[in-house]
This record gives C-alpha cells, structure tokens and sequence, in this order.
C-alpha cells in the first residue's frame, strides 16, 4: 500500500467517519471533510494525497468540484464515490481525469485499490514536476553566454563549430561547455539533449 493521505470528501458523517477508519486501517492518513471547500480553498496540500468525493453533495456537484479543481491547476488525483451513478457521469468523470468511479455500497478492496493507484500515481507526478523544476532552477543558473552554448551544443555542433558561431576562440567555448555541463549536472552529451527535452529546448537553426 502507498502512503500519502487520503482526502475524504461526504456529507454523510457516518460514511465519512468509516471511510476514515477504512483507510486507517491500512495505515493511511485521512481526512474528513463534509465539502470541498477547504480543498479548493487550500489545494496546497501535502503529497502525495488523493481525493475520495462523492459525486452527490448537499450543496455541490462532484463532476463540477473536479471541473473547478481542474480550472485552479490542481493536480490532486480523485476517486468517485456515488450512490447516484449514471453512464453518463462516469463518462465525464474519467474524461476528466477521475482514478475510477465507485459506486456505493463499494467494497473495502476495491476501495483501498483505487486509493493505492491514485496514491501511486500522484506521488509520480509530483516526483517528475519536482525534478522539473529542480531542472529549471539549473538552467537559470547558466549566464547568456552558457545559455547560447547549450542551445548550440544541442543542435550537435563541436567545439570549434561552437566557437565560430560564437566569434570566439575554441578554448573559450570548450571552457563554457565545460560550465555548462557542470551547472547542468549532465553526464554526457545525450544527457544533456535529454534534459533539454524535458524542459521544451529546440536547438537554435544554423545560419
């Protein structure tokens, strides 16, 4: 099982309440909440989590609460919960990203399943934006110059190439490929395309 918190959004306090001690039980932290307004109001949460909503609040809409979790940019993976389920509503449930859509009464294992998957995949997720941006704060270390070489060395130009389209010695733009690998934590070359694919770099057009 997965760890992270389980965010547990019903309005029935007594589903609520077991839903907690389910995930409890499976050593996951849980929380209740009668409405999604706290959620929205305070996506920031620690991570990895994931939502459990049932598609039928008093004064809400599921489907709506992750339509507007959408719009704010969260991220946050949510499982459905309903008693009130239509072919309809799991459609746009899942096409708007939902983990799975449970109908109630739910078993306990398909339950914790679910939560697992959601679990598994938001800790993925926020792994790789984490590494993202650990890489972006990277290439903004790098001056202009750095910046230049690093698009030329990209595109596949050696160093003499480099330093003529640069105007200036080899040694030169030996020395500034050398930063900016270092600055890059690159490895090689092709770690370097790499990365440069992960943050949307096109290598520059020859003249």
């Amino acid at each position: 099982m997965q760890t992270g918190t389980v965010h547990i959004v019903d309005d029935d306090a007594a589903l609520r309440t077991a839903l907690v001690r389910l995930c409890a039980s499976a050593g996951l932290k849980a929380t209740g909440h009668t409405d999604a307004s706290d959620l929205l109001a305070n996506p920031d949460v620690a991570r990895p989590a994931c939502i459990l909503l049932d598609i039928r609040l008093t004064h809400d809409d599921g489907l709506d609460v992750q339509a507007r979790f959408q719009a704010s940019g969260t991220t946050i993976p949510i499982i459905f919960l309903t008693g009130y389920g239509t072919i309809p509503m799991t459609v746009r449930a899942m096409r708007g990203g939902a983990v799975e859509f449970l109908t109630k009464p739910a078993d306990d294992d398909d339950i914790l399943a679910a939560i697992d998957r959601a679990l598994a995949l938001d800790a993925a997720a926020f792994a790789a934006k984490a590494a993202r941006d650990a890489l972006a704060l990277r290439l903004a270390s790098l001056t202009g110059r750095e910046r230049d070489v690093f698009g030329l060395a990209i595109g596949g130009l050696m160093n003499k190439q480099i330093a003529a389209e640069l105007g200036v010695s080899e040694i030169t733009a030996k020395v500034h490929k050398r930063r900016v690998m270092e600055k890059m934590e690159a490895r090689s070359l092709a770690d370097l395309v790499r990365m440069a694919g992960e943050l949307g770099i096109d290598a520059p057009r020859q003249r």
